[in-house]
């Protein structure tokens, strides 16, 4: 990885620079603060104007942080803005995570010793096209909840968390030597339905105990004058985002009827656009937005490049909007890096606009990572999800006359595996379906006697025939695809949420399995035959061409240790195949689907793969494999060294705006 010399120094001492949470900086006369005389930030007492790019440190591995903040510095950008997941921090409640890929506040002392500053975006809420919008799963346990408002007991747990994080920060703020120079509170709240004041007074009042009475705390909401009636407090400075297709005049003329003084800010100028699964894959013409960004620029506002780089939605960390639409694992947002960190058309492009208002650092930016094409890599069928709970639900399964959802079963992420028994004999005409419309949440691979009938999904509607006699099991893996992450159906509960109905009774008597994948494919790389018992002595049963049973295939290859610079990034496709989730080494990636597009590839980051021991690719397929037939020459993947993101949708004229509202596209 390449490093200006001045970086090396630094990190040559990493333990004690960047290692330690509360290092000391120097503090004197270190101010931040707003001119309203003027219209402007000052600086310790200098005027200033941030040209800053977001980007997620829980979305790139931190072996590559340095690599992607050293390339948004030599940009241009004097800052970074970040948002902070609560559920990628407290998967469960009061079991906080903040070492390795989780250490925020590693990622901030790194900016920062990269000279960049550093606007902090803490939530509670932070949408994101996170899972959830980064509110923890495990809060719907309350099932009356109300998310975002001031509910008692939303804000007693929001208030552990600040509690828990915030002091986290404080060391950190630009008064206090370190880089964060604003924070936000909460995220676009004008376009949540709540429209809570008393919330967001919480939340201030919270924040400014926490951080003191210093710090400049503000909001941002959509360039609409409805958004920003909710979204705005007084104390809380009020900003606004937009992408290419809004008229800037406009747009900030509703930010001066909330804030008739003070700098222009647009906090998310959108440098592209979100996925989701079964659309073109979304981009923004390089001219374009290098042209908006200019405009911004000539009036002086501040600007935050909103994704300058996007990253990827590791494991099953997407989220999805409505109606039901979940994001796939690709977030590179058609950013100016791209998923893997790349140099791009468009990077080039914005830095020259951006030398026209400031200058550049001197010296070479440092250059794409090299990736390498390791070929084609056989695997072998080892076990269906049926045939290996032993292994997937060591603890057993939890017994109820009715389904159970994911959170009364403590399962916040991936399968649960629903079972019962047929009351009576079906000959293939009898229905199966759920007794709300959007009760199977949100994909269920259905089998009777470990033969496959189908596919229930959400919002779908549809209805399932089939066939089986009195007394045989009913299978239905349940699959989330990740939770809305925005708007008033965030209060996402997952798995069968209502009674299924076959025959148009009510089935009963369930076995609940939640399934923990990540510590079966961990402690079974490459062994999973040697554990249980196969109802089908290892051979499969296929019922409809069209599907095969959930299951779990294995394989590995070896990258040879003499070859200079290896491993390199790579990426994995899957021809053939269907759909369903990959591990490599234990690693999960997420969710592939090329059926359904646009996504292709999957980014495959060198820091996972190995050259001392051959590297353990696990595949979970959910629907149909390319080798079902007996043919297992076509039971393969392939790592190549290009990514494949699927066919592209240029958008031009109106841009959507992050609030959802602003959806009119022109396509080219």
């Amino acid at each position: 990885m390449f490093r200006v010399p001045l970086c090396s120094l630094l990190l040559l001492s990493a333990p004690l620079l960047l290692g330690a949470a509360h290092r000391v900086y120097n503090v004197s006369q270190r101010t931040f603060e707003l001119d309203y005389s003027h219209d402007r930030f000052l600086k310790d007492g200098l005027p200033f104007r941030y040209i800053s790019g977001s980007i997620h440190y829980f979305r790139i591995p931190r072996f590559y942080w340095e690599d992607r903040l050293l390339k948004m510095k030599m940009a241009g950008l004097n800052a970074i803005q970040m948002y902070v997941p609560w559920n990628f921090h407290e998967p469960r409640p009061g079991q906080y995570e903040f070492s390795g890929d989780h250490d925020v506040e590693y990622f901030i002392h790194l900016a920062h010793e990269l000279g960049l500053l550093v606007i902090l975006r803490p939530g509670p809420y932070i949408c994101a096209e996170w899972d959830m919008g980064g509110l923890p799963a495990w809060l719907l346990e309350k099932e009356s909840i109300v998310l975002r408002s001031s509910d008692p007991d939303y804000l007693a747990a929001v208030d552990k968390w600040l509690t828990v994080l915030l002091p986290k920060m404080k060391p950190l703020l630009y008064q206090n030597g370190g880089p964060i120079i604003t924070v936000q509170v909460e995220n676009e709240y004008g376009s949540y339905f709540a429209c809570d004041y008393d919330y967001l007074r919480f939340l201030a009042h919270r924040f400014r105990y926490h951080l003191g009475n210093d710090v400049l705390l503000f909001t941002t909401d959509g360039a609409n004058e409805n958004f920003l009636r909710c979204g705005t407090l007084q104390g809380l400075y009020a900003t606004v985002d937009f992408g290419t297709g809004k008229n800037v005049t406009q747009a900030f003329l509703i930010q001066r009827k909330f804030e008739p003084k003070g700098p222009l800010i647009n906090s998310e100028f959108y440098t592209g656009w979100l996925d989701h699964w079964g659309e073109p894959h979304s981009t923004a013409k390089t001219e374009v937005v290098a042209a908006s960004l200019y405009e911004l620029l000539a009036r002086g506002a501040s600007v935050n490049l909103y994704m300058f780089i996007g990253g990827t939605n590791f494991a099953y960390w997407n989220g999805a909007n409505t109606p039901y639409a979940p994001q796939p694992t690709s977030y590179d947002y058609d950013a100016p890096l791209s998923e893997a960190g790349d140099l791009t058309e468009k990077y080039f492009a914005l830095r020259n606009v951006i030398q026209k208002f400031k200058e550049v650092p001197k010296g070479p930016i440092p250059p794409s990572t090299p990736k390498f094409a390791y070929g084609k890599v056989a695997l072998r069928k080892v076990k269906a999800v049926a045939e290996a709970l032993d292994i997937l639900c060591p603890n057993g399964p939890v017994k109820s006359l009715y389904p159970l959802t994911f959170i009364q079963v403590k399962q916040y992420f991936g399968y649960v595996l629903y079972r019962t028994t047929l009351p009576e004999d079906y000959n293939g005409s009898m229905p199966i379906f759920s007794s709300s419309f959007d009760g199977v949440r949100d994909r269920a691979y259905v089998s009777v006697d470990g033969v496959p009938q189908g596919i229930l999904d959400r919002d779908s509607g549809k209805v399932l025939y089939i066939q089986g006699k009195a007394g045989a099991v009913l299978d239905l893996l349940v699959e989330n695809m990740g939770r809305v992450n925005y708007g008033r159906y965030i209060r996402d509960f997952k798995g069968l949420i209502s009674n299924m109905t076959l025959n148009f009774s009510i089935l009963t008597n369930w076995t609940i399995f939640p399934l923990d994948t990540e510590a079966a494919v961990l402690s079974h790389l490459g062994g999973w035959e040697a554990h249980g018992d196969s109802r089908h002595d290892g051979h499969l049963t296929f019922g409809s061409s069209n599907f095969t049973l959930p299951t779990f295939y294995v394989g590995n290859f070896s990258i040879p240790s003499g070859i200079p610079d290896l491993p390199q990034d790579t990426f994995i496709q899957f021809p053939g195949w269907t759909k369903g989730q990959v591990w490599i080494n234990g690693f999960n990636l997420g969710r592939y689907w090329p059926a359904r597009g646009p996504q292709v590839t999957l980014f495959v980051p060198r820091h996972i793969l190995t050259t001392s021991a051959p590297n353990n690719i696990t595949v979970l397929e959910l629907e149909r494999a390319p080798c079902t037939d007996g043919t297992s020459e076509l039971c393969t993947v392939e790592f190549v060294d290009r990514p494949v993101i699927g066919s592209s949708l240029a958008i031009s004229g109106r841009f959507p705006d992050r609030s959802g509202q602003d959806s009119q596209l022109n396509t080219l």
